[in-house]
């Protein structure tokens, strides 16, 4: 049967990414859905930024059924790049099935259960190259942050930044001086927030991909350390922490902050 060129780039496309008749299940592990589908796509809309990008180590924080990893391992399996790739997930349940999807896939990673990246640390520190991360997000009573089972998928308490705020601090430490970090967000989750956030410790940042299903608006972001950016955070720091000698009280940072610091010194 003979294909055409745009149905043969489909297929093709398809073999990067995991199937998802092979990705494992399990009651109380969140199944892949809109948010894990836009996290893979964005992922493949930066390929080839990803490919001469040459990862050495791969993670991924809340790997769930493992779709994520192990369509990362398989797109970056173009150019063999050799990268070691580690998941966790709190949920012991989701590191048997991310294990299986992976193993059916033919690829491996090293699958721990542990909250975020606690105990590897020391280990992994400024070690990362791509992180991937579609955190619990949804806006939750607080209560229902960090509880056993399916649900810690997705309990993000208020504004669902409980966990995005506690894995971000993680992420700069963890991540390469070439390191990227792909964060999926809500839109109520303040996206701009977080990359003012993330800016004033030296990342730039940009929203790979959006999309809006009936329930939510999503928003991929993709966070990498940024010589420019980390110079003007730490000048407007230095200006913010003294004027005329004197200590004056911090305010907060944003791009126009900066412009008018920058501004007065020139008056």
């Amino acid at each position: 049967m003979n294909l055409s060129k745009n149905e043969d780039g489909f297929l093709t496309m398809l073999s990067r990414i995991a199937q998802i008749r092979l990705v494992s299940s399990h009651p109380e592990v969140y199944d892949p859905c809109d948010d894990s589908f836009a996290l893979v796509d964005a992922l493949l809309a930066d390929r080839a930024n990803l490919l001469e990008h040459q990862p050495s180590i791969c993670m991924e924080v809340g790997c769930g059924s493992g779709c994520v990893i192990t369509s990362l391992a398989l797109l970056l399996r173009e150019v063999d790049s050799g990268a070691y790739y580690i998941a966790t997930d709190i949920n012991p349940h989701a590191v048997r099935v991310t294990c299986e999807t992976l193993e059916a896939h033919g690829c491996h990673a090293e699958v721990l259960n542990t909250d975020i990246a606690s105990g590897l640390e020391k280990r992994l520190s400024k070690s990362v190259d791509v992180m991937v991360v579609n955190p619990p997000y949804v806006p939750t009573p607080e209560e229902e942050v960090g509880c056993y089972g399916i649900a810690s998928a997705w309990a993000g308490g208020e504004n669902g930044r409980r966990v995005i705020d506690k894995i971000l601090p993680v992420a700069d430490k963890l991540l390469s001086d070439k390191g990227w970090l792909y964060l999926v967000t809500l839109s109520a989750n303040n996206p701009l927030e977080l990359c003012l956030q993330m800016r004033k410790k030296g990342y730039a940042s940009r929203i790979i991909l959006q999309r809006s299903t009936e329930e939510e608006s999503l928003h991929i972001i993709k966070f990498w350390r940024d010589l420019d950016t980390l110079l003007e955070a730490n000048e407007f720091m230095s200006l913010d922490k003294t004027e005329d000698g004197l200590a004056t009280e911090s305010l907060p940072f944003t791009p126009f902050s900066l412009w008018k610091q920058r501004n007065r010194n020139i008056k």
